[in-house]
């Protein structure tokens, strides 16, 4: 684990994993001749790690981004942290509790969004399933109701508590499997890609009310997502995990310093300056700007404008901006750092990232 930023010790940590593993055990499929029926009487199985060896800790109250590419081990993770899986190996703590040895109390401490499955009755409006879980939790009806008044105000649901859920859009019922999973008011809540298929307002609803109860009741929120958005606006501190390993724990800021190196400064020209193209040939412009520095790209965005990226310790902002808007005859001119998305994509497409050395990470 990188040794960047400060981790929770583990006497504060409110979620714990040292060197946890999942291994699955998975039927080879026979081919030829009766293929499907000599798979169906077959012992021949093959192992399958999708976690393998995966150690960190949460602090109370902290919002964690937890990444990692299809297949990383990210929803495994998150399924032995709630005690649906046994690890193959290593150990968990959840609020000094081992999720799978006792799952019921560890169910009072924690709720769970996943965002492809849902927890409403299909048939039944949504206060109907928040009648049950109160019941289930028995949670106390004074504050029950405390708590559904105030999500639902947050999260605009009046008109839609009394509807069927089959009758709910998918931003709709996001809103509502959040609420079903806070009711009971856990001090642990796991988000496995919350927004996923939601549209911009929709997301944007369910950031600020994540935001809210984060800062507010302290909550200890584990975030997975792969719309990277939802990391830039909500987690400081994020957790990389790829091929089932942690290749980085540390803060969003230091990642992009140390990562997103790369800028782009877009510029276009007025209007008509340099003939119908702009008379600009990203070729010969990455030519012109290698002069300045090394590893300068050049590219033609849709609308027209031109796209430089450069190395800030290559090349000098300053000079680089300075060439050209004495250059040319620029309209409009913009330095833009590289996004986390970007970032993220190229940690992925390389396999990994180099972790720093520290005292934290033999």
């Amino acid at each position: 684990m990188s040794a960047i930023g400060e981790r929770p010790m583990e006497s504060e940590a409110i979620i714990r994993a040292e060197g946890l593993a999942k291994t699955f055990k998975v039927l080879r499929k026979k081919t030829g001749p009766l293929a499907g029926l000599r798979t169906l009487f077959s012992t021949d199985y093959r192992e399958v790690r999708a976690v393998a060896d995966v150690s960190f800790a949460v602090a109370p109250g902290e919002l964690v981004g937890y990444l990692g590419p299809n297949g990383a081990g990210k929803s495994t993770t998150i399924k032995m942290l709630t005690g649906i899986l046994v690890p193959s190996g290593g150990r968990v703590v959840v609020d000094g509790l081992a999720p799978h040895r006792e799952r019921a109390r560890n169910s009072r401490n924690i709720g769970v969004v996943f965002g492809q499955r849902s927890q409403l009755v299909y048939d039944l409006p949504p206060r109907d399933t928040f009648e049950l879980l109160r019941k289930m939790y028995t949670v106390p009806r004074a504050r029950h109701e405390a708590n559904l008044a105030r999500f639902t105000r947050l999260l605009a649901l009046d008109e839609i508590l009394d509807r069927p859920v089959r009758l709910l859009s998918l931003g709709e019922r996001m809103r509502c499997e959040l609420v079903a999973s806070l009711l009971h008011e856990p001090r642990i809540i796991y988000l496995d890609e919350p927004t996923i298929g939601l549209d911009p307002v929709a997301k944007e609803t369910m950031r600020a009310f994540i935001r809210e109860l984060n800062r507010e009741r302290g909550t200890t929120i584990l975030l997975t997502t792969h719309d990277l958005t939802d990391i830039e606006k909500l987690c400081k501190r994020v957790i990389i995990i790829d091929k089932g390993t942690v290749i980085y724990d540390g803060t969003l800021a230091e990642i992009k310093r140390r990562y997103g190196r790369r800028r782009t400064i877009t510029f276009s020209l007025l209007d008509g300056a340099g003939g119908p193209d702009g008379g600009l040939d990203p070729e010969r412009l990455a030519g012109e700007f290698a002069a300045i520095g090394d590893g300068t790209t050049v590219e033609r965005r849709e609308d027209g404008a031109l796209a430089v990226g450069f190395d800030p310790q290559r090349v000098a902002v300053p000079d680089l901006t300075r060439h050209i808007v004495t250059r040319y005859p620029v309209a409009d001119l913009t330095v833009e750092e590289a996004d986390i998305e970007a970032i993220i994509r190229e940690i992925y497409g390389a396999g990994g990232l180099e972790v720093a050395d520290g005292p934290d990470n033999p």
